[in-house]
């Protein structure tokens, strides 16, 4: 089978796409025949080996953590899936594996894939989808009433923050270019505007705020300024680097750090088909255009969330 590989970490030439054995599932595996993957910034950091202390990974590597496809073959134990079933899965930071025709998944990572989109869309959900409800559900509790900010809501997992806290009832204000205004409004957002001034304080943006979800990369004494964007008693939740708490006003603080779940990709696919998220797909390319999608990616030419269509 083909599959992209990199043998060592270090730039967009070190991505590969080699003629490989085709895997086999162990015992509580499920063997992929894989339609889709997609690109999420985690990919870039990794290859450029900047996370290996963090996430030890043997190489070689082959890249994508998000898996839309169908079941190709179980492992021994595997119940609930039969072949030819539509799934999606998000592997672990340490495994990867969707950037190949075929790959192996632990069973209890798979998930049914949405029926209300394609396939190789649905290759979009599961990190970013995952990213975002670990960040506006499990740690920020978004709950109806409530006001939330949320800084890059442009991005992939911005957008399904912003989709998730106005489902819930919050009253959302986005943050991102004017080229996302349209997109933003229709996910539920009760006002969007540019890029945050942040010496101009919260007010200015209709602050301060219950919740705040940033995913903009700032420096330190940025996002640091932040803070002063939560009322008393909120939380601010963030992808993007720390920001400090403020014990004497009560202001929590939180980081994200996604990691596969079955459960809530479920929860997520189940949203999708009631018409309650939508997922926004910006490119599909084809696999042989990964390494450009990396080279693209490094120089902000990205033009959004993009699905790598492998079959």
């Amino acid at each position: 089978m083909k599959a992209f590989r990199y043998h060592e970490f270090g730039p967009v030439d070190v991505l590969r796409l080699e003629e490989v054995e085709r895997p086999a599932p162990g015992p509580g595996q499920v063997l992929l025949r894989v339609a889709a993957t997609s690109f999420n910034p985690v990919d870039d950091h990794i290859r450029l080996g900047v996370l290996a202390e963090m996430i030890p990974t043997p190489l070689p590597i082959t890249p994508g953590l998000d898996i839309a496809g169908t079941v190709a073959a179980l492992g021994d134990g595997v119940g609930g899936l039969r072949e030819g079933d539509e799934v999606i899965a998000m592997v672990p930071l340490d495994v990867h594996g969707g950037a190949a025709e075929y790959a192996v998944v632990a069973a209890d990572l798979v998930t049914a894939a949405p029926r209300s989109v394609p396939l190789i869309d649905a290759a979009a959900l599961p990190l970013a989808g995952l990213a975002a409800r670990q960040a506006a559900v499990e740690l920020a509790g978004v709950k109806a009433g409530q006001t939330v900010l949320v800084n890059g809501a442009g991005g992939a997992v911005g957008g399904i923050v912003v989709q998730l806290a106005a489902d819930a009832g919050a009253t959302v204000t986005a943050v991102d270019g004017p080229r996302h205004t349209e997109r933003l409004s229709g996910y539920g957002a009760a006002r969007v505007v540019g890029p945050l001034d942040l010496d101009a304080g919260p007010a200015a943006v209709g602050g301060p705020f219950d919740v705040v979800v940033n995913h903009v990369r700032l420096a330190p004494d940025d996002l640091a300024k932040l803070t002063a964007y939560v009322a008393d008693g909120g939380i601010v939740v963030s992808s993007a680097g720390p920001v400090p708490a403020d014990e004497a006003r009560a202001v929590r603080t939180a980081g994200v750090w996604v990691g596969p779940d079955a459960a809530h990709l479920a929860d997520l696919v189940a949203r999708v088909d009631a018409g309650r998220l939508r997922l926004h797909v910006a490119d599909r390319r084809p696999l042989a255009d990964l390494p450009a999608v990396h080279e693209e990616a490094s120089t902000s030419k990205l033009p959004g969330k993009t699905v790598i269509v492998v079959a």
